[in-house]
């Protein structure tokens, strides 16, 4: 090779050298780069031999094909989203407080004195109904000890007759009834009160949410004791083992106790068990913490709701009166992040803070009271993660029992959110005086979503969930919750506030005579 100048760098054991061929001026120059001088002579080398550098090496795909070696981190982008969102609601609060000045009034609001009293007696009241059920669960105990002692002492065995067995099953029914009316009642009256007799919102959606926690309290109690007390009576191999292991720590009827049915009052749970996995000692720094959190993101949920959340409802009254869509349409974008941001501190300040600070309290050791619902690949998965304890409930009590009674898994599914649909209108209808079918039909439209996003979900790849995931966002934060809190407030404005007021003004009705 005709080269007036060759270079090369050789490797061997632990020495590096760099060697300049000179074929003009005869001799060559090597430059022996040791370990013990790596870094400076690495810099000469730099410096001699800027020039020649391989840069390009080996074969390597761009960082965001989808033939990358490793997936890229967004850690970047995840803190420029965070910026822009922060400065972008900054925008907003900016201009809130130049358009609508300060809307925070503590003395102003609309608690009338007859709300109070009746909220407060309604808490004190509501969980009668437990005991109440208590006692029947008492007389049914007692009876089968009863039961259980005559088919011992005949015959040595110690399954019950037949004909010891209808009686039981009879005095069962009368006992079924006797719950059924219980709790039944415990949800008609008090929402009845509610709807009727509360005027305030909060206070009323306060009461009714507690009203529909007790009854599904009972209703968990009533039913977990009936099987408790079938596998009681029949003692024989198959049935005593489909009973988990953890009851037989308190075996029933011993479970039968008024400071059983306490805990399981305060307990964070909808579903009854005999026993429950404790924690140690109650940290009551823990607990303060937590309450702490409570009272702070209340303090912000109220705040956000009076000064970006109120006007931006109050100014889609006239939209909805004059079924202006395109403005309504604007009206849910600029709602959907307010409502957002309100819906997530309520969920912190509920699932994270005020459960887990009266876990605490109790030593309650299952803790597990949502999982990652936002990485949800569609409804399905988010139904199932985000409120643990309503689902438990549902899925022990009505989807399992159909289940085993032969109905398949679609119907079964679609029992389940017919029941929660007629929870949820109670909850959000009672309160508001407007039971209009709206949070129903919410509920009930989640089963073809469910489905729709389902095909995502079983797509192979990456792809299929973030499509799902995308899927659930845009019908959680757009379609969902602002469209309702849209239609229940004009709906309360419409019955008590100023679009009635105004609808007087234009239809005024004649004056008898």
């Amino acid at each position: 090779m005709d080269s007036a100048t060759a270079t090369g760098l050789e490797t061997s054991n632990g020495t590096a050298s760099l060697r300049r061929v000179d074929a003009a001026n005869g001799p060559s120059a090597t430059v022996t780069v040791s370990n013990g001088h790596a870094g400076k002579d690495k810099t000469f080398a730099i410096k001699k031999y800027r020039h020649v550098t391989a840069v390009h090496s080996q074969s390597r795909p761009s960082t965001l094909s989808h033939d990358a070696r490793a997936p890229p981190s967004f850690l970047g982008f995840r803190n420029l989203m965070v910026i822009v969102l922060v400065v972008g609601n900054l925008r907003l609060v900016i201009e809130n407080m130049q358009k609508y000045g300060n809307l925070i009034c503590i003395t102003c609001h609309d608690f009338r004195r007859q709300d109070i009293i009746l909220g407060f007696l309604l808490y004190i009241l509501v969980p009668c109904h437990l005991f109440i059920a208590y006692s029947f669960e008492w007389y049914a105990a007692k009876q089968a000890r009863i039961s259980r002692a005559q088919s011992s002492s005949k015959g040595g065995s110690t399954s019950p007759t037949e004909d010891q067995q209808a009686k039981f099953e009879s005095k069962w029914r009368s006992i079924r009834r006797a719950h059924l009316i219980n709790a039944t009642l415990a949800l008609a009256i008090h929402s009845w009160v509610v709807y009727f007799h509360i005027h305030h919102p909060l206070i009323g959606t306060i009461t009714e949410l507690h009203v529909i926690i007790v009854y599904m309290k009972v209703v968990s109690y009533a039913l977990t004791n009936r099987d408790l007390r079938h596998a009681y009576l029949h003692p024989i191999k198959g049935e005593l083992a489909l009973l988990p292991e953890l009851y037989a720590q308190c075996p029933y009827p011993q479970n039968i106790t008024m400071g059983n049915l306490t805990y399981f009052w305060w307990a964070p749970t909808l579903v009854y068990q005999p026993v429950y996995p404790r924690s140690g000692n109650t940290r009551w720094i823990f607990v303060l913490k937590r309450l702490g959190e409570v009272v702070c993101l209340s303090v912000f949920i109220w705040f956000c709701s009076a000064q970006y959340a109120a006007p931006v409802l109050w100014n889609s009254l006239d939209k909805i009166d004059h079924l202006d869509l395109v403005s309504i349409v604007e009206r849910l974008l600029k709602l959907s992040t307010i409502s957002l941001i309100i819906w997530l501190a309520g969920f912190f300040a509920l699932f994270q803070s005020a459960l887990n600070a009266l876990a605490e309290i109790m030593r309650f050791g299952d803790r597990s009271f949502y999982d990652d619902w936002w990485n949800s690949a569609g409804l399905g998965d988010y139904w199932r993660l985000w409120n643990k304890p309503v689902y438990q409930f549902m899925k022990r009590h009505v989807f399992s029992p159909l289940i085993g009674r032969g109905w398949s898994m679609t119907s079964a599914s679609i029992a389940v959110f017919f029941v929660s649909a007629v929870l949820h209108e109670l909850l959000v209808g009672i309160p508001t005086k407007n039971i209009i079918g709206v949070a129903f039909m919410g509920m009930m439209v989640q089963i073809p979503l469910i489905w729709i996003t389902r095909i995502f979900e079983k797509m192979k790849g990456p792809n299929g969930r973030l499509i799902g995931n995308c899927i659930f966002w845009v019908s959680f934060t757009v379609l969902g919750q602002p469209f309702a809190a849209l239609i229940y407030f004009y709906a309360w404005q419409a019955k008590y506030g100023s679009v009635a007021k105004r609808m007087a003004v234009l239809n005024p009705q004649p004056m008898p005579h």
